[in-house]
C-alpha cells in the first residue's frame, strides 16, 4: 500500500481557487485578502488536509507549521508557541480566534496558557496562523502571534451533504478508536437564508497505565464531540445577517504523560504512570455569535457579538506530592495516604466589536474600530486527603482554594494602508486599551492556611505596528515589519512584600520578509525577525504566597520560511523551517534559568518535508498520494516544573495519507502518523513533593504509530 500526506498550503490553494483564480485568501487583516498581498507571515491550514491526516487535535498538524510548537497531554491541555515566545507565566502568549472573535480568557487567573481550545477539524474551512504580534487588530495576548479558526459559511443557493467515518489504531494501545462525522447545507430560502449544521464525534484508546492501580490499564483514552449551526441571512443586497453556535466536550480519563524516576529511569515499561487514583478530565465550551455587515457604499460596518461559557475540570493524583508527607506534617500522627488535587475552571465571557472598513482598492485602504469584553471567572482547587482505604484522615481537606476574578476591557483601534503607485504601500495600525480588573483568594486547609484577600488594578496599554512594502511585481513583495504587542497584567494576593499589580509585559517584534512567486512553479516565503520581550510576567513565592511579578527580559531572533515546487501538473513538494534563537538576557530564578539560558518549551528548530501528487484514475475517479517528515530539535522544560531544567528528545517523524475519490462523491482514505513508529519525549519536567524535592519526572511521550482508514461521501 502507498501511503501519503497531502501538502498543506497547496490544498488551501486549491480550496480558494473557485472563488479566487488560484490565490489563496486570508482574512488576518480583517478584510478578504489575497495571502501573498498580506504584510505578513501567515500559514494557511486548509481544512480538508487536517481531515485527510486524520487529525483529532492541534498537536497533530503544529509540526508542519513553521515556527509553532504545541504541547500537549490531551486534547483541550494545548500550550502553544510561535517564533519561541512560549507562554511563561499564567496567561497565553498566542490569541486565540474564532472566525471574527478571541476565545479564552485575558486574565491571570484562569489558567489560559494552559487550557487553549482545541476545536476538531471537522466543518473547519481553514486556520490561518499567524506570526509575531498582532495586537493592533486582534488585542491582548497575541504577544508571539495568532491562530484562527475559519468555519464554514452557510449557502443560500446549493443543498449539500456530507458524512464520513474511520478506524485507527495506536500502537500501544488495547482498543482502535474511531471517528464518525456529519454535515447538512441547506437553503432555506433561495438566495435570501442558508443554514448549515454538523456534529462529530471521536473516541481515541489509551495506551498509558497506572503501575500503582491495575484498573487503570489504557487510561488516557478521550472522547471529543461537536456540533455547530449557523445561519446565513442575506436581508438585503446590502445587509447581512451571519448567526453561529458551537459546541464541544473533550471527556479524558488521564493525561498521556509517562514518568520515570527523580534520576531518570522509566518505570514500568515505559508507557506507564504511577497514580493510584482516576484522573478525569473534562472540558465543553458553548460559543455563540452574531456578526452583522452592512455595505453604506463609501464603507462597511461590521458588528460582532459574541457570548461562551467554558467549563474545565479535571483531577489530578497528588498523593506522592503530598500524600508522603502526612507524616511529617503531623509528627507520624497521620500515615501516608492518598490525595486527590482538582480543578474547576469556569469562564463567561461576552465580547463585542465594532469596526468601519473601506472598500478594498489600490490606493488607500482604511478601518476604524471599538472593542470591549467582559470576562467573569472561577477557579477552584481542592486537595483532599485519605488513607488508603479512601476514608478521610485528620488533614482533610488539606486545600480549599477559590479564585474568582472579573476582567473588563475597552479599545479603539485604527488601520490604514496607503499604496503609492504600483510598487510602495506604507500600512500601519494603532490600538489604544485600557482594562479594569478585580480578584479575590479566598484559602483554608493545613497545606496553605487560612487567608482572604482581593486586589483590583487599571491599566491603559498603547500598542503600534507598521509596515512598509515593496511589490517588485504583481507576484512579488518585500516587506518589513515593527510591531508590539502585550499581555495584560492584573492584581495580586495582598501580602507583605508582594506588589500589589504586576504590570502588562510587552514584546516588539522587528522583522523583514519576502513573499512571492518566482516564476510559474515555485513559491517563497521566508521572514527573519528580532522579537524583544520584556517584564516577562512570572509566579513566585513571597514568604509563604505565591503572587505574581515582572521578571526578567528575552531575546528571540530567528528565521523561517516554506518552499512550495510545483514541477509537474499535480505534483508539489514543500519544504518549512523555522530557527527561533530565544534566551533569557537577564537571570531569572523564578523560570529556572539564568543570563543567556533557552526559554523553557521552544525548540530551536522545527522543519517538515512534504511531497503530494494528485492524478485521475480512469475517466470517474481521482487519486492522491504524499508522505511527510516532521522534525523537532529538543526543548527545555516547563518553567515551573523545578530549578533544574531538564530537556525533551530531539525527534523525527514520519506520517503519510492516500485517497481515491469516485465519480467526486465517494471518496476512501488511509492515512499514518509516526509511521516508523519513533519513540521520544517531546516535553519533561520534574514533579516536586510538598518538600520541594524532586519525586520523580514526567514526560509527554510522542505519540506513538496510528494508522487509521475511513470512508466520507459529500453530495
Amino acid at each position: 500500500m502507498t501511503a501519503l500526506m497531502v501538502a498543506m498550503p497547496v490544498q488551501a490553494q486549491e480550496a480558494a481557487a473557485v472563488e479566487t483564480a488560484g490565490e489563496i485568501v486570508v482574512t488576518a487583516q480583517k478584510r478578504v485578502e489575497a495571502l501573498q498581498d498580506v504584510p505578513i507571515s501567515i500559514t494557511v491550514v486548509n481544512g480538508d488536509a487536517l481531515r485527510e491526516q486524520g487529525a483529532g487535535s492541534l498537536v497533530d498538524y503544529a509540526g508542519y507549521v513553521p515556527g509553532m510548537t504545541v504541547l500537549s497531554s490531551q486534547p483541550g491541555t494545548s500550550i502553544i508557541s510561535l517564533r519561541g515566545i512560549a507562554p511563561v507565566g499564567s496567561a497565553q502568549a498566542v490569541g486565540i480566534y474564532l472566525d471574527d472573535a478571541p476565545v479564552g480568557s485575558s486574565s491571570l487567573y484562569a489558567r489560559s496558557a494552559t487550557y487553549s481550545l482545541d476545536l476538531m477539524p471537522y466543518d473547519i474551512a481553514g486556520l490561518e496562523i499567524l506570526r509575531g504580534p498582532q495586537g493592533t487588530l486582534y488585542g491582548a495576548s497575541s504577544i508571539g502571534g495568532l491562530l484562527k479558526y475559519r468555519t464554514v459559511a452557510p449557502s443560500t443557493t446549493d443543498f449539500s451533504v456530507k458524512a464520513g467515518g474511520e478506524l485507527f489504531t495506536i500502537d500501544e494501545a488495547g482498543n482502535p478508536g474511531w471517528a464518525a462525522q456529519v454535515m447538512v447545507n441547506a437553503p432555506i430560502v433561495q438566495d435570501k437564508l442558508g443554514m448549515t449544521a454538523s456534529f462529530s464525534w471521536r473516541k481515541t484508546p489509551g495506551y498509558v497505565s497506572s503501575v500503582n492501580n491495575p484498573a487503570l490499564n489504557d487510561a488516557n483514552d478521550v472522547e471529543q464531540r461537536g456540533g455547530r449551526v449557523s445561519l446565513l441571512w442575506n436581508a438585503t443586497e446590502d445587509f447581512t445577517v451571519r448567526l453561529g453556535g458551537i459546541w464541544q466536550t473533550i471527556d479524558a480519563n488521564a493525561t498521556n504523560n509517562v514518568v520515570a524516576t527523580a534520576a531518570g529511569v522509566p518505570i514500568g515499561d515505559g508507557w506507564s504512570y504511577n497514580s493510584f487514583l482516576p484522573e478525569p478530565f473534562r472540558k465543553s465550551i458553548d460559543y455563540y455569535s452574531a456578526v452583522l455587515d452592512y455595505d453604506l457604499g463609501f464603507a462597511t460596518l461590521t458588528s460582532v457579538s459574541t457570548y461562551s461559557e467554558t467549563s474545565t475540570t479535571s483531577v489530578q493524583d497528588a498523593s506522592l506530592v503530598f500524600g508522603i508527607a502526612f507524616p511529617a506534617l503531623t509528627g507520624g500522627a497521620v500515615p501516608a495516604g492518598l490525595a486527590p488535587f482538582s480543578i474547576a475552571l469556569d469562564l463567561e465571557k461576552f465580547t463585542q466589536e465594532i469596526r468601519l472598513a473601506s472598500p478594498s482598492n489600490d490606493r488607500f485602504e482604511w478601518m476604524v474600530g471599538a472593542f470591549y469584553t467582559k470576562e467573569d471567572s472561577e477557579n477552584h482547587q481542592l486537595v483532599r486527603t485519605f488513607d488508603f482505604s479512601g476514608a478521610p484522615n485528620a488533614l482533610d481537606p488539606g486545600a480549599v482554594v477559590s479564585l474568582p476574578s472579573t476582567f473588563k476591557e475597552m479599545a479603539v483601534f485604527a488601520n490604514a494602508t496607503a499604496y503609492f503607485g504600483d510598487m510602495f504601500a506604507l500600512s500601519g495600525g494603532l490600538r489604544y486599551a485600557k482594562n479594569k480588573q478585580n480578584f479575590q483568594q479566598i484559602s483554608s486547609g493545613p497545606f496553605i492556611g487560612v487567608a482572604n484577600f482581593t486586589g483590583s488594578s487599571e491599566e491603559d496599554v498603547f500598542i503600534y505596528s507598521v509596515s512598509p512594502q515593496l511589490h517588485i511585481n504583481d507576484d512579488a513583495m518585500i516587506y518589513a515589519r515593527v510591531a508590539n504587542g502585550y499581555r495584560p497584567g492584573g492584581p495580586n494576593v495582598v501580602f507583605p512584600g508582594v506588589p500589589p499589580q504586576v504590570k502588562a509585559d510587552t514584546l516588539v517584534n522587528y522583522e523583514v520578509g519576502f513573499k512571492g512567486n518566482l516564476g510559474s512553479t515555485l513559491t517563497v516565503d521566508v521572514a527573519g525577525f528580532y522579537m524583544d520581550w520584556t517584564d516577562i510576567q512570572v509566579v513566585q513565592p513571597f514568604g509563604g504566597v505565591t503572587g505574581q511579578a515582572n521578571g526578567p527580559s528575552a531575546v528571540s531572533k530567528g528565521v523561517e520560511g516554506t518552499l512550495t515546487w510545483r514541477p509537474a501538473p499535480g505534483l508539489s513538494l514543500v519544504a518549512s523551517a523555522a530557527y527561533a534563537d530565544a534566551k533569557l538576557t537577564a537571570d531569572a530564578p523564578e523560570i529556572s534559568g539564568v543570563d543567556g539560558a533557552r526559554l523553557p518549551s521552544v525548540p530551536k528548530f522545527t522543519g517538515s518535508v512534504q511531497a503530494d501528487y494528485n492524478f485521475a484514475i480512469g475517466s470517474n475517479a481521482t487519486a492522491k498520494v504524499g508522505v511527510g517528515v516532521r522534525h523537532s530539535s529538543k526543548l527545555a522544560s516547563l518553567p515551573s516544573s523545578s530549578p533544574d531544567n531538564l530537556w525533551s528528545d530531539a525527534y523525527t517523524a514520519l506520517d503519510a495519507n492516500a485517497a481515491v475519490t469516485f465519480d467526486d462523491h465517494w471518496t476512501i482514505r488511509v492515512y499514518a502518523r509516526n509511521l516508523a513508529n519513533e519513540r521520544a519525549a517531546t516535553q519533561r519536567s520534574y514533579t516536586l513533593d510538598a518538600f520541594g524535592t524532586q519525586a520523580y519526572q514526567t514526560s509527554i511521550p510522542l505519540q506513538p504509530r496510528t494508522i487509521g482508514v475511513a470512508l466520507d461521501m459529500a453530495f
